[in-house]
């Protein structure tokens, strides 16, 4: 069967612009143009389509998901079952926040006391689920599973006051990295203090700490993109000022 735009848009519930802007920067193309110069798209673009705005649900970027689906090597019964895996997390994740909720009202109807963990494990599951969608191909490839695995554990079980504090020390690193930048010196007293904020942060995320691996997560910091971003939005560089910083932490660099 085809479609025109207008229909193609009403049958995915999105607007007729998205369409014509996923046209645009080469994303989605129609299968051809009519006599009249209206798009037509069949069933290969309305499979194509069902990915894209899987993804988009997703959180990918946009620029991401065209280079994913445009890969000449890109499996679309492999995407779908990838897909399938994370709407079952999602799932999974919605219904231990409407327990949560169920819990909370109850609580206060009955008087009940909820435990700290109780309170909040169903948005630590969401912080861990945002880090996987975004970050976890690289990191499981770059550590392997068992580290991460490890990780999420102990994120599940942190205490709301131990992420009360895990999250002061990350404010804390931010504020004190962009300090240390205006110094110019990564081997100086505050950049070195940032690294070492850096490692009591990462302290409540990782089951063990070694400095081999706090050194090659510094490099991801400027070899991702996305790292790179987090970083340097407030003060660009900053990224590659933390890396260095953090390789002479670690002893896996000579000082400046």
């Amino acid at each position: 069967m085809e479609y025109t735009v207008q229909k193609l848009a009403r049958m995915a519930g999105i607007s007729t612009r998205t369409l014509r802007y996923y046209d645009e920067v080469g994303i989605l193309k129609p299968a051809r143009i009519n006599s009249s110069g209206y798009r037509i798209y069949g069933e290969k673009e309305v499979d194509h389509l069902q990915q894209i705005l899987f993804y988009r649900e997703m959180g990918v970027s946009l620029e991401s998901i065209k280079k994913i689906v445009t890969a000449h090597d890109f499996d679309a019964l492999q995407a779908l079952k990838e897909h399938r895996k994370k709407l079952l997390e999602k799932r999974e994740q919605l219904e231990l926040l409407i327990t949560n909720v169920d819990k909370t009202i109850d609580s206060k109807e009955r008087s009940i006391r909820m435990s700290d963990k109780e309170k909040f494990i169903g948005f630590k599951n969401k912080l861990i689920e945002e880090n996987e969608n975004k970050y976890g191909k690289e990191i499981r490839e770059k550590y392997g599973d068992d580290i991460i695995d490890k990780s999420n554990k102990k994120i599940k079980n942190m205490s709301q006051e131990k992420y009360d504090e895990a999250t002061r020390i990350g404010d804390e690193v931010l504020e004190t990295l962009y300090q240390a930048f205006q110094t110019g010196d990564p081997a100086g007293e505050l950049a070195q203090r940032a690294a070492d904020l850096h490692r009591k942060w990462l302290s409540f995320y990782w089951d063990t700490y070694s400095k081999e691996a706090h050194a090659g997560l510094a490099q991801m910091y400027v070899d991702d993109e996305r790292f790179t971003e987090y970083y340097d939005k407030k003060q660009p560089g900053a990224a590659k000022f933390l890396r260095d910083a953090i390789l002479i932490y670690t002893g896996k660099t000579k000082r400046v």
